[in-house]
């Protein structure tokens, strides 16, 4: 049998821990880089119970674990079990990933990583520069607060009123502080700021999921809002399911660069993968894999 995809005494254990967690497309990108660099470990998708959390963080230390994905609806709560946090997942109130460094469990939040590395490959920098967001959920939160720390001079976030504005609110406090950025929270009722930022900023980005499936009508934003963009504005839907969301048509359409999530999928995964081995995932060859994947759904 070939060793990179044999089963040893000392092959170590990655996974996913979610509810639901059978969806996931994570154990197609690691196992396929596992096996593509050699690496004798192995990815699965487990599929916790409400209360089962605590319990499973520990077996991340008893099974030595590389460590794991987290994602809904266990993305706080496993903050309060981890020895360590980093920055990301401090200032945006969030964790996705879990590292076991000899026994030590530290958590990551890789969302905005891995939304900012995914804009590399259309040369787009958000060091000292002006972006719009609309939701304040975990993923907004996420990249907010990777952009920050990553140099964006200044952040527009527009939501509807509710806890997660609220939370935001107390959120952005932290940030600020820990940061030279300056965030600007405001509600969607705005609409005079919402045109005013949309024009000012060199990237628009969707963190709601108005547009997905099967509402692919929806918008976050009129198409009067949309009349302010400048072409000079790259537009990013965190949806992948369409891969073309309506916003990002009608941004097309007025000249911008666009881009899904199917890109920070990708790359919030890259992250995990080399906090836990130390090494770069394969993603040239893993990308086209899961846009094959996405396509059949």
């Amino acid at each position: 049998m070939d060793q990179k995809t044999s089963i040893t005494g000392k092959t170590r254990l990655a996974g996913f821990f979610a509810n639901p967690a059978k969806h996931s497309i994570s154990p197609l990108m690691h196992n396929t880089a596992f096996a593509l660099l050699g690496i004798d470990a192995r990815y699965l998708a487990f599929e916790l119970p409400e209360n089962g959390l605590e319990r499973a963080i520990q077996t991340i230390r008893d099974f030595e674990m590389l460590g794991v994905n987290i994602s809904m609806p266990f993305k706080i709560e496993a903050m309060s079990y981890m020895d360590e946090l980093s920055d990301s997942a401090k200032l945006s109130g969030s964790m996705n990933t879990v590292v076991n460094k000899n026994g030590k469990l530290i958590g990551f939040n890789t969302d905005g990583t891995g939304f900012l590395k995914s804009l590399q490959k259309s040369n787009l920098s958000i060091t000292d520069q002006t972006m719009t967001i609309i939701g304040c959920g975990g993923a907004a939160s996420a990249i907010v607060a990777q952009a920050a720390l990553e140099g964006a001079r200044k952040i527009y976030v527009f939501n509807r009123k509710g806890a997660s504005f609220d939370s935001f609110r107390q959120r952005m406090v932290s940030i600020h502080q820990h940061t030279t950025c300056q965030i600007v929270l405001a509600t969607m009722e705005d609409q005079q700021l919402v045109n005013e930022a949309i024009y000012e900023s060199r990237l628009l980005v969707n963190a709601t999921s108005l547009g997905m499936k099967p509402h692919e009508l929806q918008m976050p934003l009129s198409e009067d809002n949309l009349l302010h963009l400048s072409a000079e504005t790259m537009v990013v839907d965190i949806i992948y399911n369409p891969l073309e969301t309506k916003l990002l048509k009608l941004a097309k359409a007025r000249g911008c660069q666009t881009a899904n999530g199917l890109g920070m999928l990708l790359y919030q995964g890259a992250e995990a993968f080399e906090l836990w081995t130390s090494q770069k995932m394969p993603i040239e060859t893993i990308y086209p894999l899961i846009l094959q994947e996405k396509t059949k759904k």
